[in-house]
């Protein structure tokens, strides 16, 4: 039986998960603020094993860095994105708007993500693509929950006016990979509230 607990991060509230069973844990999207998600994490008593990707926009990766080095960890990331980790721009945390904002710069990531089953200290998800919101995110398929990155979020869907954004094949990704999953599954989105696959299927504004 696996948890999932939701951490808000960042100046936009950004939802990082800490996935874990008995004794391993995975974190997902580290925004920012890792001096929050360590203490968090040491209180679950579970060994951090690595470091998931949804997708490589700034509000997603900003505590990576700090948190691989705390832990000795790897990052997986889509090989899409991989070049973004280091690339201001194309992770958008240097672009004028966000003159506010030092500019996040991330190693490469150890791993690149293939569209396959993983099981990482005994946690096992598929990874699937779910691109739109940009190129290279992807969701994670757990047992019985699924993590949506900024792909599908509780009433809406996610921007497509960013680089690669593109709003049919969003919604295409969304019909093929999230809407096929069980109608009870719990999603877990990037930004705001959880929601269920059923919930999405019949109320979110874009898909009726």
């Amino acid at each position: 039986m696996l948890t999932i607990e939701r951490i808000l991060t960042g100046i936009i509230q950004e939802n990082c998960y800490l996935i874990y069973n008995e004794e391993n844990l995975l974190i997902i999207d580290p925004g920012a603020e890792a001096e929050r998600i360590i203490p968090l994490i040491e209180k679950t008593e579970k060994k951090p094993i690595a470091i998931l990707l949804t997708h490589t926009h700034y509000d997603h990766i900003g505590a990576v860095e700090e948190l691989r080095h705390h832990y000795h960890i790897p990052v997986y990331v889509s090989p899409l994105e991989q070049e973004w980790l280091s690339n201001p721009i194309l992770n958008l945390s240097g672009l004028g708007r966000h003159d506010d904002m030092a500019d996040i710069i991330v190693q490469p990531a150890e791993v690149e993500f293939e569209m396959t089953d993983y099981e990482l200290g005994g946690i096992k998800f598929s990874v699937v693509p779910t691109p739109g919101h940009s190129i290279g995110s992807v969701s994670l398929i757990f047992d019985d929950f699924v993590v949506t990155g900024d792909a599908l979020f509780k009433g809406s869907i996610g921007r497509t006016d960013l680089h690669t954004g593109d709003m049919e094949q969003l919604l295409h990704s969304i019909r093929t990979y999230l809407f096929t999953l069980p109608d009870e599954f719990p999603a877990y989105p990037g930004h705001g509230d959880a929601t269920t696959i059923e919930h999405e299927k019949k109320t979110n504004p874009f898909f009726n």
